[in-house]
């Protein structure tokens, strides 16, 4: 057994299919069929069975491919590690964006990534908040921008600023023209909101707990059906003013204060201590904390920031 066939297998697995995996390969199918042959052959299991739709992993060897790949990706941050002590950092770095933020964060995170770290590989991962830190705790993520987050061994973080939660409501609602609205009173609306356990929705039905407040709302785990939700029916959000600036600029929905008490939330740009390209990492996070201090100065991202810019010493 050898890397080569770890890979091929790998990439017959996650294909389904000899021929698409031989075409991502560039190699022969013939070739690519007698090395998985011989790889059977050496540890006397059946890895594949193939039927009318393609191929799929038996038990043994779906436990090879999460052995393999696991390996694999071992000897990818193996060479990433030996990169970055290169004078400029390299390497891939993977960053975790909740969906909230990912919209109006990643087109200037892509561009500034270029400018200033022309040699790292960028990974974007879009997630819930939830789903990032298990990942970021794991050492699965390099980087990642997470709300309300708690301490954990695993990882190094800084808190960036404090945003405040707004009810969002079609331009035509009845309450569109508001100043603002108290928290109690946002419930006689029919409000939407993503489910347990998403941090917005810990934050909103605590908040609510401490001021006797039963929340009656609708589920729903998808950004881009919220935002329909509000902008084509009576339903309205409670997001952060960044989750919805593009409906905001093209006039389709309005964002209303909340107040007494205003509910808030923390962001804070984490790095796992678990990452293979700590160089790397440190210098990723650095990049996404001045992008997002600079959109709160420049008014792009309504938010408060919490002391100065991302310091590298909160990473020792």
């Amino acid at each position: 057994m050898d890397l080569r066939q770890l890979k091929y297998f790998v990439q017959i697995a996650e294909s389904g299919n000899f021929s698409r995996a031989a075409e991502v390969l560039r190699i022969a199918q013939p070739s690519l069929s007698q090395q998985i042959k011989s790889l059977e052959e050496e540890l006397g299991v059946k890895l594949l069975v193939r039927h009318a739709r393609g191929v799929t992993a038996t038990e043994p060897g779906q436990q090879l491919y999460d052995h393999a790949r696991r390996i694999l990706q071992e000897l990818d941050h193996a060479k990433d590690t030996v990169r970055s002590r290169t004078s400029d950092p390299s390497g891939r770095v993977s960053v975790g964006l909740p969906t909230s933020a990912c919209r109006g964060l990643s087109l200037p995170l892509f561009r500034i990534m270029a400018e200033r770290l022309p040699n790292v590989t960028f990974h974007l991962v879009e997630a819930m908040t939830g789903y990032l830190d298990e990942l970021i705790q794991a050492g699965r993520l390099d980087v990642a921008l997470l709300y309300d987050h708690k301490a954990f061994e695993h990882v190094a973080w800084t808190e960036m600023m404090t945003e405040d939660l707004m009810l969002f409501v079609h331009k035509s609602s009845p309450i569109a023209k508001r100043k603002s609205v108290s928290f109690r009173k946002v419930f006689d609306f029919p409000i939407v909101l993503p489910g347990r356990p998403n941090v917005l929705r810990t934050v909103i039905e605590q908040l609510a707990a401490r001021h006797d407040i039963t929340p009656a709302v609708k589920d729903c785990d998808s950004l881009p059906a919220i935002a329909k939700l509000v902008c084509n029916s009576n339903y309205m959000a409670i997001m952060p003013h960044f989750a919805f600036i593009d409906e905001m600029a093209r006039g389709e929905m309005v964002a209303i204060p909340i107040l007494d008490p205003v509910p808030s939330w923390t962001l804070a740009v984490v790095v796992s201590q678990r990452t293979m390209n700590t160089r790397g990492s440190e210098a990723v996070a650095r990049v996404l904390a001045d992008l997002i201090a600079d959109m709160v100065e420049q008014g792009t991202w309504r938010a408060k920031l919490r002391g100065e810019k991302f310091n590298r010493e909160t990473l020792a």
